[in-house]
């Protein structure tokens, strides 16, 4: 796992000052504390920061071919890579090293950019052909490793893992885009492929970008992989079991390959704890586990990940993080470079943090929930969504639009009693109504938040229409498929794949995800949605594949999710940080908000009037932000030797 920037200039005429490209490059030494390297030509700068974790000795990268012409700088694992050099091999292609980097240069130069198509793993690269002049980047499918790219004014090209190799470029302009605040005060995060900022973009999951030499116009990302939901495959439930017991075991093994110590997270929950079950039934020694508990009972599941530890003798860590674990705030702030409201950060820093100290490689158990209809918003969207089909549209709106708009918002009361959010759900169609359950804040409360001049330039933007647009192209007319497509697309990259990224690559941690092998996703998405969602049980078939492997209240509790106590936090030892943020003078005076609706959700949240745990969390990670928005000095690269190779 490593870190990966570059600059290209189109004409080829400019040449990029060795500091300059060593600067942004080290900007993200934390991705790759092992080794650094930047090479140099006339119109090209690539760069890399090294994790090592597959041939040690010999996998340093800029890497090239034989005489020269190709070149790659990549971040990220190609699982299928050992397969692929004997084949690669019998087309005349020579390795000198045992890297799976050297793999995607030869296969580029035997299939060209069909080569992606080819590989199988987590990925973002950048390759430079000298022969065509192309500067090729891809992005693995499902958007596990992150790529960022800006044009800057001077007509040249910026990319980078983080955002803040581009913000790093004394050209990049810093401007703000009002559609990522709107975005993100939506959905939590800024879905790809929007940036925070107006001049950048992340390259989108199972995309390239393919830029020539002396190319008038700025190429466009195009796609190359995309999930369809079948729904034709007859397997019996009892059949599916085993395939997919056997497939998440294959995909399991591949990801055990690792010159370096491995382990894996251990959180309690299904997903995480079949994981460990597989990779305990292929390994020779103890699997090494790691799990952050909570000294709030009412979200610790520390239990049941010792029950699964004890069950297959794992050598077993656990750390438990207090109610003052606080101070990562600003360290958050500044990995994700963006507004970021995902708490669950809290406490997937630290299990990385836990974990490096034993390994330097963890699998996780992401990606289960998203594929086989684990969250409980899937239950309650196919409730609706039957209730929906029994009224047309035309009497439905009109009807829940008004007792949604009566109904109080009562945070205080049982879940079955909070039914405001349903009955507003139920005015709306499919693709609106998931967009509400899936929003932090809706319509109405982000239009309370902002600032009428801010909802000004807005103009007819919400952030609705970013699901809409990616509805377009989902081809399935099945409720749960639709909302997984959804996800897959906004939720998983923009979200959970996000959060693992920098806090794993802060602490130098490679994250491998089993339950996000493409391969995998493909056969699940021809699987009949009631094997995966049934009698409300979710995970259905999952479940019952591990039944023989896991104990029962692991595989049939109720799910608790990997979340932090921010309600009791926010009226306790965070309230301080919290006036501080929400109320400063940087807030206030910033435009984007009404001063009178921060100073109401502060003194409710304060009296116990109302739940307002999200919202103000997230206005705290966003005045965070908005704290480094301008630029800050490089921090200090400690002990870590500079390098350049020019041409």
């Amino acid at each position: 796992m490593c870190g990966i920037s570059g600059l290209f200039d189109p004409q080829g005429t400019r040449s990029f000052a060795p500091a300059l490209a060593r600067r942004i490059n080290n900007i993200q030494a934390h991705r790759g504390p092992d080794e650094d390297d930047v090479y140099l030509e006339p119109g090209l700068a690539l760069g890399h920061r090294r994790l090592s974790v597959i041939d040690l000795a010999t996998g340093q990268q800029p890497l090239f071919n034989a005489d020269g012409t190709v070149g790659i700088v990549f971040n990220g694992e190609i699982y299928n890579y050992r397969e692929l050099v004997p084949e690669l091999q019998a087309l005349g292609y020579h390795f000198r090293t045992r890297s799976d980097t050297e793999v995607i240069v030869h296969a580029w130069q035997a299939w060209g950019a069909t080569c992606i198509q080819r590989l199988r793993g987590m990925f973002a690269f950048a390759l430079w052909d000298s022969h065509q002049q192309t500067l090729f980047l891809a992005r693995d499918r499902l958007g596990v490793k992150p790529l960022h790219y800006a044009w800057l004014p001077d007509g040249s090209f910026i990319f980078g893992s983080e955002l803040k190799v581009l913000t790093a470029h004394p050209g990049f302009v810093r401007d703000i885009d009002p559609l990522a605040v709107e975005d993100y005060f939506s959905f939590g995060y800024v879905p790809d492929p929007r940036c925070i900022y107006r001049s950048a973009h992340k390259l989108p999951p199972a995309h390239t970008l393919t830029l020539h030499r002396g190319e008038p116009v700025q190429p466009q990302p195009q796609p190359y992989w995309d999930v369809h939901f079948t729904h034709d495959n007859p397997v019996s439930l009892a059949d599916a079991e085993v395939e997919l017991r056997e497939r998440v075991r294959e995909s399991v093994r591949l990801r055990m390959v690792a010159d370096v110590p491995l382990g894996a997270f251990l959180s309690g929950g299904v997903d995480s704890s079949a994981i460990v079950a597989t990779m305990a039934g292929l390994s020779d020694t103890p699997v090494h586990t790691c799990t952050i508990g909570f000294d709030d009972p009412r979200v610790n599941e520390t239990a049941f990940a010792q029950q699964v530890a004890q069950r297959y003798h794992t050598d077993h860590r656990l750390e438990v993080v207090s109610a003052d674990d606080f101070d990562l705030i600003d360290t958050l702030a500044w990995l994700y470079d963006e507004p970021f409201a995902d708490s669950s950060a809290l406490p997937t820093y630290r299990v990385c943090q836990m974990a490096r100290q034993h390994v330097t490689v963890a699998l996780s158990g992401d990606g289960g929930d998203e594929s086989l209809g684990g969250y409980r918003r899937y239950r309650m969207h196919l409730a609706e969504e039957r209730a929906r089909n029994y009224l047309p549209h035309g009497l439905r709106r009109p009807v829940f639009s008004a007792l949604g708009a009566l109904y109080p918002k009562a945070d205080w009361a049982p879940r079955p009693l909070r039914a405001k959010t349903t009955l507003q759900a139920m005015a709306m169609d499919s693709v609106q109504a998931y967009h509400h359950s899936v929003s932090r804040l809706s319509t109405q409360q982000r239009g309370a938040l902002f600032s009428p001049t801010f909802l000004r330039s807005l103009g007819d933007y919400t952030a609705l229409d970013v699901l809409r647009q990616h509805a377009k192209n989902a081809q399935t007319h099945d409720p749960l498929g639709l909302i997984q497509y959804l996800d897959y697309k906004t939720w998983m990259a923009g979200d959970i794949n996000t959060k693992v990224d920098r806090a794993s690559m802060a602490h130098a941690l490679e994250v491998r995800e089993p339950l996000m092998d493409h391969l995998l996703i493909e056969w699940l998405a021809t699987l009949p949605s009631h094997l995966k969602l049934h009698g409300g049980e979710g995970k259905y078939v999952f479940k019952k594949a591990f039944e023989p492997l896991l104990p029962h209240d692991v595989l049939y509790r109720p799910k608790m999710g990997f979340s932090v106590p921010l309600a009791s936090w926010l009226r306790g030892p965070l309230q301080p940080r919290m006036r501080a943020s929400v109320l400063s003078t940087r807030m206030l005076d910033s435009g984007y908000f009404n001063p009178a609706t921060l100073q109401s959700l502060v003194t409710q949240h304060l009296t116990g009037r109302h739940d307002h745990s999200t919202v103000l969390w997230m206005l705290i990670m966003f005045d965070a932000f908005l704290r480094l928005h301008e630029p800050v000095p490089e921090p200090a690269v400690a002990g870590l030797a500079l390098h350049v190779r020019e041409a």
